[in-house]
């Protein structure tokens, strides 16, 4: 491959270009669905190509091909330096990059059992045991169940002389039991609601989560809910489950910090940020229990990576400590603009053919002292909100509601009526700084999304955010 990427980067340096690099993909796809005890898709894919970013008259060019023959890599070179000189003519500055050391390395997730070796009858009959438990509740009339596993393997050059082999594992299932009757329709999923639970590991994530051994409560949970009352419109303590929490992490603190919003350059699609610039190190985004970091390095996460995709290495950082804002995803491009000399290493791209933007690193809200029995214990009048079923936010990320499948009144101390479609409504500040509690790390756990999406053309990206429940005070429920 080597030989290949030295034959893009010389090809665009020959043609005029300041800086260069190359991204080779080979990503492999497979996934398995049952629905109501019979097989409803199996799918298997792989997709190869390059794509080549440059800088030209201080301004970027980007092309791509899924042909990876050495006319068509000079071709697509020279292309993409074309462009940059197109797009130079209308620049307002010339782009600058922030400096990176030079690396030559092999990186790997680490997994245990490969999921594209574990034969398609084993996947298939857990999927339908599950189904077979979710049925046996009379008011279930759908019960979904998948698997989908991928591995991308990249290799990445540039023309400051960095060559990176990338291989990345990730592994998840999930399921949902649909009850309808007493003129009503509920879902319940199972782990979550964002497509099930996703790790950077290989089959043994499906094999340590127990998926059969909550199928069943899960769809009677499902059931309960048809004849469950509407929440009471109330202003009251809020305990969010861990899973609904990493939603609201990825809404309301990932997205925020993601400095291309900030700076304007990306906002086409959901929009910029309310967390300028000025803000940073002197804005009490939370309450001082609050404390968010930013982690490209933790075992297991969706978005653990060696290099991010302009081979800068992977890093942790606080993006809010003790409340206070203290940091943003980064690009070599955006860190000189906030005065910060190197990179976090946040620019990934969707597969070979989109450019690199800024994306989520697995984003956390560190672990508290709390047990969830005793937080309970503590709550006088508040509301216990799991399992995300709706979610609105606005352009700057600030206003917002979201909507859980599941709640439960909590009244001095205990969990009493369980309610359906529930919602809680807040500002993201005021949100943040009325949190008093949050779990220990016994409740915490990394939370997989598969499916953000951001960029025109739309690109997903996968990311972890680990969490454990915490209480907000005198929150908007309806």
């Amino acid at each position: 491959m080597k030989e290949l990427t030295d034959l893009a980067v010389d090809t665009a340096a020959r043609m005029g270009a300041s800086y260069a690099d190359i991204r080779i993909i080979r990503i492999n796809n497979e996934s398995v669905s049952a629905k109501n005890e019979k097989v409803s898709g199996i799918g298997k894919s792989e997709d190869e190509g390059f794509g080549v970013r440059v800088l030209a008259n201080g301004a970027w060019g980007f092309a791509s091909s899924s042909n990876l023959t050495r006319d068509e890599i000079q071709k697509v070179a020279a292309e993409a330096v074309e462009i940059a000189r197109a797009s130079a003519t209308l620049k307002e500055t010339d782009v600058v990059l922030a400096p990176e050391d030079t690396h030559v390395d092999v990186w790997k997730s680490s997994y245990e059992k490969d999921p594209f070796e574990v034969s398609l009858e084993t996947k298939i009959d857990l999927l339908l045991k599950i189904n077979a438990e979710m049925m046996k509740v009379k008011d279930i009339k759908v019960a979904n169940a998948h698997m989908n596993f991928m591995r991308e393997h990249q290799f990445f050059a540039s023309s400051e002389g960095s060559f990176i082999e990338q291989e990345i594992l990730r592994s998840g299932a999930g399921y949902s039991a649909t009850a309808v009757g007493n003129d009503d329709m509920q879902t319940r999923s199972y782990p979550d609601s964002h497509g099930g639970q996703y790790m950077a590991k290989g089959y043994e994530v499906i094999e340590e989560t127990p998926l059969l051994e909550n199928a069943l409560q899960t769809a009677e949970e499902a059931s309960a809910l048809l004849k469950a009352p509407r929440c009471p419109e109330r202003v009251a303590d809020l305990i969010l489950g861990g899973s609904q929490l990493a939603l609201q992490i990825h809404e309301s603190i990932g997205h925020p910090t993601e400095l291309d919003r900030v700076l304007g350059t990306e906002a086409n699609y959901a929009g910029t940020s309310f967390v300028t610039t000025d803000k940073l190190g002197n804005f009490q985004y939370g309450s001082p229990v609050v404390n968010v970091v930013a982690d490209s390095t933790i075992p297991y996460g969706l978005a653990t990576i060696g290099y991010d995709d302009e081979g800068v290495t992977a890093q942790k950082w606080h993006l809010i400590k003790d409340g206070l804002f203290s940091g943003y995803l980064t690009s070599r491009e955006t860190a000189p603009v906030i005065g910060e000399e190197r990179s976090k290493g946040a620019m990934r791209a969707h597969g070979w053919e989109r450019i690199p933007l800024i994306r989520m690193t697995n984003i956390s809200l560190m672990p508290g002292e709390w047990t969830l029995d005793d937080l309970i214990a503590d709550t006088k009048d508040g509301v216990y909100m799991e399992t995300n079923k709706s979610w609105s936010i606005d352009q700057k990320r600030l206003n917002f509601q979201f909507g859980t499948e599941l709640a439960w009144e909590i009244k001095n101390g205990k969990k009493t009526r369980m309610f359906k479609n529930t919602v809680y409504q807040s500002m993201t500040p005021e949100f943040w700084n009325s949190c008093d509690a949050i779990c220990n790390e016994d409740h915490f756990v990394l939370w997989g999304l598969i499916n953000c999406g951001k960029g025109q053309p739309g690109q997903t990206a996968e990311m972890s955010h680990g969490a454990a429940p915490a209480r907000f005070r005198n929150v908007k429920i309806f």
